[in-house]
This record gives C-alpha cells, structure tokens and sequence, in this order.
C-alpha cells in the first residue's frame, strides 16, 4: 500500500510513494509510539494512513506537534469510535427517512390525489420558481432511470401511466425529499411538522441536518466533529451555555432524533452510542474522553 505524499522543491511540486513501512518510521519520527507495529501496518492496509492518521490526529496535538506519550493506537481508537458512531446513527437516520417518506406522500396523496401533484401550483407560492422547476426536474429523471430497474416504478408506470407519491418517494433521496419538504405549502409542511410537536421551519432545519449527517455516515467521512450553519436548537433550557454557538453539533443532532424518532428507537441509539464513548475513554491515554465529548457538543 503506498500514499502519495507532495513536497516543495524549487517551487516545484513532487510527488513521492512512501510505503506504508515508510509512513510508519515518519510517524515515529514526529513522536508518536507505535506499540504494535504488526498490526499498526496491517490497519494502514486494510484502512490507509490517510483515513486513520491524517483524518483524526489534530485532536492529539498542541500547537501543530503531538502531545507527548500519544500512540498510533490511541489515533486508531478515534478513528474506530467514529467509524461505529457512524454505523450507528446511518442506521437511524435511515429510520427517519422512512418515517418523513411515509408523511410527506400521505399529505400530498390526500390532498393533490395520486397523478398530478407534481404541478406548481401545489407548491408555495413564495418559492422559487427555479427550484420548484429543479425539483420536479429532478423527480421525473429518478423515474426516468427507475423505469425497468425498480417493480414498482415499472408497474405503475406501465399499467396506469404515472406514479403515485407512495411508491415516488421509494427512489428519492433523503436530500430530495427535504428539498420537496421544504418547496411545500405551509400548510403542508405544518401538517407533517406537528406530527413532531414542531414548527415547519424546526423540522425544515432538522431535515437538512439529518440529510448532512446521513451522507456524512454512508460516504465514511468524520462525524464526531460534525458542525452545520443549519442552526437548530430544541434543548434552550439545557443550552445556556452554548448560547455562543452560532451551528449545530453532534449533541444537537441527537436532540432532534430524539424528537423524530419513538422511545424505543431513541434509547437504543442513546445505549449504543455511550457504549462507543466508553470503549474510547478506556483506550484514550494522552487525553482525556472529556475533550472528545466537547468537540462533539457534549
């Protein structure tokens, strides 16, 4: 396994292939411990140097050098606790999309019917005409690419010639549906929002976090320091102290799937989680579980 790693010669940029071997000795030399070289090389293999070390290791630093006594395998503990956070809050995320799919095609369903909601005047009338026209743009191309791949899309669209809101939102991305949440009537929108006991605009902000942080977990990039300027805050009476912060971290996030998910669900993601933060904090030597809790908002 080789990395490509670029320096400044003469104002020349080269490329040079270190080895994972390499990259190794480099670590050493930066003053970072590698306790078990074996498997620290077998890790750099299967995951690479650059998702393991380059992604996670600014929290093991002060003033651009690393804290003294860290080791690979503390770098690697972070790495691992995010890559199973991420598991964890993919998986009900996913459990939101289905809920908000299922709302938002029996609101139109029974208010537009099943064959022409897609008209603009079923949309508000203060959005942008242009992303209305994006949005259904986008919708016919879903169907367009579905038609002979997915059943039910070529089934309804062979047999009645147009495709119901139930089965459309099946082949819609999450991000196209709170694109299509947030291009709704107000009505509309209030009537899936207080399903959640929450206004339009709170579920609007919460729908455009969730997606971020859905594609965050299915396209494996960092979630523990997940920050959006969608500011959302559903915790005022527990939030004074983080009235300076103007975006929404992880903490907020699990606000606001405690709001969109049942009891059952919610505590299951809660359990999970604190199960990861334990398994962290016996393997963090160098610092404390503390910093790591504050990044994500805790």
């Amino acid at each position: 396994m080789y990395i490509l790693c670029l320096f400044l010669l003469g104002g020349i940029i080269i490329k040079e292939a270190k080895t994972n071997e390499q990259l190794i000795k480099h670590l050493i030399t930066k003053g970072v411990k590698v306790i078990n070289k074996k498997k620290a090389l077998k890790l750099l293999e299967r995951y690479s140097y650059y998702a393991i070390v380059n992604t996670y290791k600014d929290v093991f630093k002060v003033k651009g050098k690393y804290i003294n006594g860290v080791t690979f395998e503390e770098i690697y503990a972070l790495y691992e606790f995010d890559k199973n956070i991420k598991v964890i809050f993919l998986k009900y995320t996913l459990e939101i999309e289905l809920i908000i799919k299922a709302l938002l095609a029996n609101t139109i369903s029974e208010k537009y019917g099943v064959k022409n909601y897609l008209k603009t005047s079923n949309f508000d009338s203060k959005a942008d005409l242009e992303e209305i026209q994006k949005l259904r743009n986008k919708i016919n191309k879903e169907i367009k690419n579905n038609y002979g791949k997915h059943e039910a899309i070529t089934h309804y669209k062979d047999k009645y010639g147009f495709i119901p809101p139930f089965v459309l939102v099946k082949v819609l991305t999450f991000g196209e549906i709170s694109k299509y949440y947030g291009l709704l009537k107000q009505s509309d929108r209030q009537k899936i929002s207080k399903y959640f006991k929450l206004s339009d605009k709170e579920l609007r902000q919460m729908l455009l976090n969730i997606t971020l942080v859905r594609n965050l977990c299915a396209h494996s990039n960092r979630l523990y320091t997940y920050r959006s300027r969608f500011f959302v805050n559903v915790d005022k009476p527990n939030r004074n102290y983080r009235e300076y912060i103007k975006s929404t971290d992880l903490y907020m996030i699990t606000k606001c799937m405690e709001i969109l998910l049942d009891a059952k669900s919610y505590n299951k993601l809660l359990k999970d989680f604190e199960k990861e933060i334990k398994k962290l904090s016996k393997k963090l030597k160098c610092i404390d579980i503390n910093k790591i809790l504050n990044m994500m908002g805790f």
